[in-house]
C-alpha cells in the first residue's frame, strides 16, 4: 500500500479537499495524509462542497507537517506554491508533485459566488486527483 501526503498552507480548504477525493479513488490501494505548514482548521464551505459530491470530510482534522516526520511517504504533493516554496525540510524520499490551485477561501462576493469558485475548485482538484490515481497507483 501506497502512501500520499498532500500538502498546503493551511491544510484547511485544497489539501482536505484533495485528500477527500485521493482516499476515495484509490480505495485500499493507498492510505492519504493530509498536512498543512500552519494549522488554520477545516474550511466548512470545503467540508459543504464535499458533501454535496457524497464525499464526508467533516471527521478530518487540521494537522501540521511535522506531526508526519516519521512516516515513510511514497508521494507529497502540495497543492499551493506557498506549500512548496516554505515547507520546512521534511526528510523523505517520496516522490514529489505540486499543482498550484487556486484557493477558494480567497473568493470573494455573495455567498453563492463564493460557494461556486469553492466549486470550481473542487472540480480541478477532483480531476488532478483522479489522474493522479490512475497514472500512479495501478
Amino acid at each position: 500500500m501506497k502512501r500520499i501526503l498532500v500538502l498546503c498552507t493551511g491544510n484547511s480548504c485544497r489539501s482536505q479537499i484533495a485528500h477527500g477525493y485521493l482516499q476515495h479513488f484509490a480505495g485500499d490501494r493507498a492510505e492519504v495524509y493530509s498536512a498543512g505548514i500552519e494549522t488554520h482548521g477545516v474550511n466548512p464551505k470545503a467540508i459543504q462542497v464535499m458533501a454535496e459530491d457524497h464525499i464526508d470530510i467533516s471527521k478530518h482534522t487540521s494537522n501540521n507537517v511535522d506531526e508526519y516526520t516519521d512516516i515513510p511517504f511514497d508521494y507529497v504533493i502540495t497543492v499551493c506554491d506557498n506549500a512548496k516554496e516554505n515547507c520546512p525540510y521534511f526528510p523523505t524520499t517520496a516522490e514529489r508533485f505540486h499543482f498550484n490551485f487556486p484557493d477558494p477561501a480567497k473568493a470573494k462576493g455573495t455567498n453563492d459566488e463564493i460557494m461556486n469558485e469553492f466549486r470550481r475548485v473542487r472540480e480541478m482538484i477532483k480531476t488532478y486527483s483522479f489522474d493522479f490515481v490512475q497514472a500512479h497507483l495501478k
